[in-house]
Order: C-alpha cells, then structure tokens, then sequence
C-alpha cells in the first residue's frame, strides 16, 4: 500500500509528489506518456521563476530526476478507475496493474484540441503553438495565424494583436462564435485580419515560416504566417473518474482548496476548473493538493 498514488505525471503530478515525498510519505506517480504533460510542446519557456529561458523537456526532465532522487516510485501505466475500499483506501486501476493508497491526486492534464489535418503533428513546438502566453512574445514584430473563432481564440488573438506586426484569424464558420465584446475589441485592432468560411487542409514548412493550406467557397488558398497558433479549446482527459468525482464540463470540479467531491481524493492542475492554466499555476495546484492529502493521511 502507498500512502500517495498520483495519476498524471505533468509539472502538477510532480510537484504534488515531491511534496508527497517531503512529507514522508510513500509515493507512486502513473504516467500514461510521457512525463511533462503540455509543457514539453513548448522550445521555449520564459516565464518560469529561475529560468531565463528553458524548454520544456528540459524542466521536465529536471522534474522527474528530482523527484527520483526522493524516492519517488513511478509506473508508465494508464489509468483506467478509481475506486473506493470499505476500509477508507482507495484503489488505482491501470492497464498493466493495480495500486492501493490512503489518498489519490488526480492530475491528468487537459489536451490541446488538435485539428487532425497533415503537417500539423509535425510542426508542433517549430512553427504551431497553442498558448500565446506562453509563446507570443517569440513573434513580436512578425506574422502570425490564430485558428478558431470561440473565446479562446479571440483572447490569444488579442493578446498576440499587441505585439505582432500582423495577426490572421481563420475561422471555419461565417462569424465568430466567442462574446460579442471580444469580437469588438479584436475587430477594432488595426493589425487584426479576419478570414471566414475557412477550413484548414493541412500545414507545411516554407523555410522560416509556416503554409497554412486552406479552402473556402472559392477553392484553395495559402496563407503564410512566422506562427501559428491552434486555439480551437482544451479536452480534459477525465472520462475514467466521471462516476467517482464531479465532473463540470469535463474538468474536475474543485476550488482552490483541491478537494473533490470524493473522500480521500484531490485534483491538481489543468484537469481541474480553474481559469488560468499554466506551469506556474500547476505547480501550485501540486503543492496545494498533496499539503492537503498529507493532511487527510496524517487524520
């Protein structure tokens, strides 16, 4: 038995298991991919504390040999249920095995939405972005893509407006679909271009920059930009809990506390609700959670 068993091995799931481990407790992190989560997509991070500029694979792997060097046990597993024991503990069912704990951090992420056309995969982390946040200011002076039309995308585009030379909006529908006033500020911006009843083919390279291969009532068009920047909304990956915590639109229902509905269980990081999703924030979210089941354990 573990006193700790994390599922989601992203900079929430590991924070939350060096804090685990800090306490003295016994901790088993399952990772179903890769440890990182989001953030490995990303060449470059510059807005983490300590690090004037670090890829994301390179953090995490700072992570994950940090928290080894604790005593962290970790399995490369899918986790496929929770459930509930009469004595209190809970066990963690995977594809390879099973695993009991006092408590459960649930820390799976959220996953950009991807637009599934050729040369997209590819180009992830070299030309294709999802978080102007995170990415925006590497294009500064120069032309970039936003695709989408919802909120998420008219929020990157406006921030992505404020220091770019030009900013393209394709959205595949004939209006946007975010809030009105969103759309009035992005549409009033005079580097902003928006172009509707557009569906997106396909991507390729074009030295420094990025085709973008499109098609509207009129054939097929090219628009070439320095970034892209996906924004066509977030999927949590929550569908094995549904029937042991509550979910809200799929994310983990949980205040800033990280208690879910469930006893005994915790949430951390992009799976959860929450309105600001970044490393920063997960990592809090990890600290936050595994104070709180210490706490729960130690009762």
């Amino acid at each position: 038995m573990y006193d700790l068993v994390i599922i989601g091995g992203g900079p929430a799931g590991m924070t939350a298991a060096l804090y685990g481990l800090r306490a003295g407790k016994s901790v088993m992190l399952i990772e179903k991919d890769g440890f990182g989560g989001q953030m490995t997509f990303s060449p470059k991070i510059e807005n983490y504390p300590g690090f004037a500029s670090v890829s994301g694979s390179e953090l995490a792997d700072k992570m994950v040999e940090q928290i080894l060097s604790q005593g962290a046990e970790v399995a490369v597993e899918k986790a496929l249920a929770v459930t509930k024991n009469d004595d209190g503990t809970k066990t963690v069912t995977t594809d390879a095995s099973s695993y009991v704990a006092r408590a459960v951090i649930l820390a799976t992420g959220a996953r950009h939405r991807l637009l599934g056309v050729p040369g997209e995969s590819d180009l992830v982390g070299d030309g294709i972005s999802f978080c102007a946040v995170c990415d925006g200011a590497f294009y500064a002076g120069r032309d970039v893509a936003v695709i989408g039309g919802g909120n998420s995308a008219l929020q990157e585009a406006l921030l992505l407006a404020e220091t770019s030379k030009s900013v393209t909006v394709l959205q595949n529908l004939d209006d946007f679909t975010g809030e009105r006033k969103l759309v009035d500020l992005l549409l009033a911006k005079p580097n902003v271009r928006a172009v509707f009843g557009t569906t997106v083919k396909g991507f390729a390279k074009a030295g420094d920059q990025i085709e973008v291969n499109i098609e509207d009532k009129d054939g097929a068009k090219t628009v070439c930009a320095d970034g892209v920047f996906v924004a066509i909304g977030l999927a949590p990956d929550n569908g094995a809990f549904a029937d042991l915590v509550t979910l809200d639109n799929g994310y983990i229902a949980a205040d800033e506390g990280c208690k879910t509905s469930a006893d005994g269980v915790f949430t951390a990081g992009d799976c959860r609700t929450k309105s600001v999703r970044q490393v920063a924030t997960a990592i809090a979210d990890g600290a936050t959670a595994a104070l709180a089941a210490c706490e729960y354990i130690d009762r």
